[in-house]
């Protein structure tokens, strides 16, 4: 399934996902990533599956949504993987835009240095970049790079991109506990998003499970402190720490649902009861799920959270 959802994001309202790139391929291998450890490292661009098809999937989803009387505030490229590595991924965002839908993306900007890149994100209307650090160091423990990027020429791509863009530009920064939430990273950082002058920035803590377990969110007086940075020199500041609820939009095929959901987007286990609810449905569905070795429970501060379990692909990292 290309599409899901839509589920409720702290960022866009309802947000009914694209999900355009095979599980896991990406340029990072992100410490925090909910989806787990990239699967394949990749940093040139591909066509994945056919325009036509992911375009028809949205659209079919939409119209099905709007059946049931729900709304849909984004159409969200938030795939299994990083979306720019989609080579396609300008002529979906046109495609899609005639829905009258607003198109968002959700990017860790690692490929911003590719002119190409930046002009297919020109027509989104909502783009959110991952800058978690502006230092070489820290950047390779935090989002573990493919070993052909360079950190340098990235932030000049955002640098560049923030001049032509006319959306709403949001940058996101994830707060790890003891690797870049001192206050001199704190203030490197808010220096570089203060020069791209987006439209907001967020401050995020890990809050579903990590790729890594020794990752935590810092304290709250830490956290607290990088904000004050923050918006020293940057005008509109926002936590991005909290739960984004348990509004997710089910068709009616729980299992198939569930499994569309959490293959991107890990849900707490209240989240599900409220779905079983909706629909009519028991825990059952979970059990055999899990019992299929499709979907796998964890926890993560004291939550339990579902997750579809990935494909092992062996040893795709390049």
């Amino acid at each position: 399934m290309k599409a899901f959802g839509p589920v409720p994001s702290r960022r866009l309202g309802r947000s009914l996902g694209v999900n355009h790139i095979p599980p896991k391929i990406c340029s990072y291998s992100c410490v925090y990533c909910q989806l787990g450890q990239t699967l394949k490292m990749q940093c040139d661009r591909g066509e994945f599956y056919d325009t036509k098809d992911i375009c028809r999937e949205v659209i079919k989803r939409v119209a099905e949504v709007k059946e049931n009387n729900e709304i849909i505030d984004y159409i969200t490229f938030v795939p299994d993987g990083e979306p720019t590595l989609d080579v396609n991924l300008g002529k979906e965002i046109m495609q899609l835009k005639a829905s009258g839908i607003k198109i968002a993306v959700i990017s860790n900007g690692s490929l911003m240095w590719c002119e190409d890149v930046r002009n297919d994100l020109l027509d989104s209307d909502w783009v959110s970049i991952k800058i978690d650090t502006v230092s070489e160091a820290i950047w390779r423990i935090v989002n573990r790079p493919h070993r052909s990027l360079k950190l340098e020429l990235i932030l000049e791509g955002l640098q560049d991109f923030s001049k032509i863009y006319n959306g709403e530009l949001v940058t996101e920064t994830m707060l790890i506990q003891g690797i870049n939430d001192g206050l001199e990273e704190a203030d490197k950082i808010s220096d570089f998003i203060a020069n791209l002058s987006p439209n907001k920035t967020f401050i995020a803590i890990p809050t579903r499970p990590p790729a890594e377990n020794w990752v935590k969110p810092p304290k709250e007086s830490i956290i607290n402190q990088t904000y004050q940075v923050f918006t020293e020199k940057i005008k509109h500041v926002e936590y991005l720490i909290g739960y984004e609820g348990n509004a997710f939009s089910s068709t009616g095929n729980i299992e198939r649902d569930l499994l569309n959901i959490t293959s991107v987007h890990p849900m707490r286990k209240e989240a599900i009861n409220a779905m079983l609810d909706k629909t009519g449905s028991n825990w059952h569905s979970i059990e055999k799920l899990i019992e299929n070795d499709v979907l796998i429970e964890t926890e993560y501060l004291g939550n339990k959270f579902y997750m579809r379990k990935l494909p092992d692909l062996g040893s795709l990292n390049e």
